[in-house]
């Protein structure tokens, strides 16, 4: 029987099937022994999964996963566990949704740029969402107007909205509709909110921002994914205080900052990592005021840090 993985407790699992009905799954051993499986959690939100429902108690709706199916996609960061492993985050997705804020807490650029990078590299489409417009004072609204102008011109949607004043609300429906989106961002960004917004009657737990350290506080512990009315699923996941770059080696990375992609080819030589090298497309392109400055920072912020995790 084929389902979809809902929930990911780490050692349970909900799984909904084709028909809507709904199991608490384990996952077979064989897959815990998997020597080909890298990431700490070999099964993630979205896999699409077979499975043997137990038939000892009819009630239970308890079942086996036996199989996993082939991902069209993921999208992971570095595990808690081990710097030098990696966590799925959630499988099969059609888009990936950032939630910002320019204040309480905020959210830094070198993060942004991390996600967009790491949603690059597994190929999907990212939209930068953000919330909280309603505490923007004039200072903040300028400043997310730089932010606007700069990631729209390289090619991302960007979105300004506030949760608790339903504002802009209809349009991340829009966005959402018949999609599979995976949402991210910082504890305290105000991701519960919206998708309490999103999905009526859903009532997820949230929590002020933490007065003492401006960092939010955890509401969400596992990755769980919800239907939503209008059609589609939206995938929450935990907050993040940090996108660590996984799987991405030092002469990839340029390929992901989507602005810098016309200037590659130009480069004289072909493994240039856009620092010290003579010849450099990027670093002209930079200077003439092409590509934006901060983003090249960010670049080069992100650059070294592969140099010290893989090298």
């Amino acid at each position: 029987m084929q389902a979809t993985v809902y929930k990911s407790t780490g050692s349970w699992y909900v799984v909904k099937t084709t028909t809507g009905e709904t199991f608490q799954a384990r996952m077979k051993g064989i897959f815990k022994k998997n020597e080909d499986i890298t990431s700490t959690n070999p099964i993630a939100v979205g896999d699409v999964v077979e499975i043997v429902p137990d038939d000892s108690d009819a009630n239970a709706k308890n079942a086996m996963i036996t199989e996993i199916g082939g991902r069209r996609n993921y999208i992971v960061r570095s595990s808690p566990h081990g710097r030098n492993k990696k966590h799925i985050i959630a499988a099969n997705l059609d888009q990936a949704m950032l939630i910002c804020t320019i204040r309480e807490p905020r959210t830094s650029l070198g993060f942004i740029d991390r996600f967009l990078v790491t949603a690059a590299a597994y190929h999907i489409p990212a939209v930068l969402v953000f919330n909280k417009k309603d505490i923007y004072r004039a200072k903040e609204m300028e400043l997310f107007e730089a932010i606007e102008a700069l990631y729209t011109e390289i090619g991302y949607q960007v979105k300004l909205i506030s949760a608790t004043g339903m504002e802009g609300i209809e349009e991340i429906r829009a966005v959402l509709k018949d999609k599979t989106t995976l949402m991210s961002g910082h504890s305290g960004v105000g991701k519960s909110s919206l998708i309490n917004d999103l999905v009526p009657g859903l009532d997820l737990r949230t929590t002020a921002v933490s007065g003492w350290s401006g960092k939010g506080l955890h509401t969400t512990t596992f990755a769980e994914m919800y239907d939503l009315p209008g059609g589609g699923c939206l995938i929450d996941t935990p907050g993040v205080r940090e996108f660590g770059i996984v799987d991405i080696d030092k002469a990839e990375l340029s390929h992901y900052f989507l602005e810098m992609q016309p200037y590659l080819s130009q480069c004289q030589f072909n493994n240039c990592l856009h620092i010290n090298e003579p010849g450099c497309a990027v670093k002209e392109a930079v200077e003439a005021g092409e590509i934006d400055p901060e983003r090249y920072v960010s670049y080069a912020t992100i650059l070294e840090s592969i140099e010290e995790e893989q090298y």
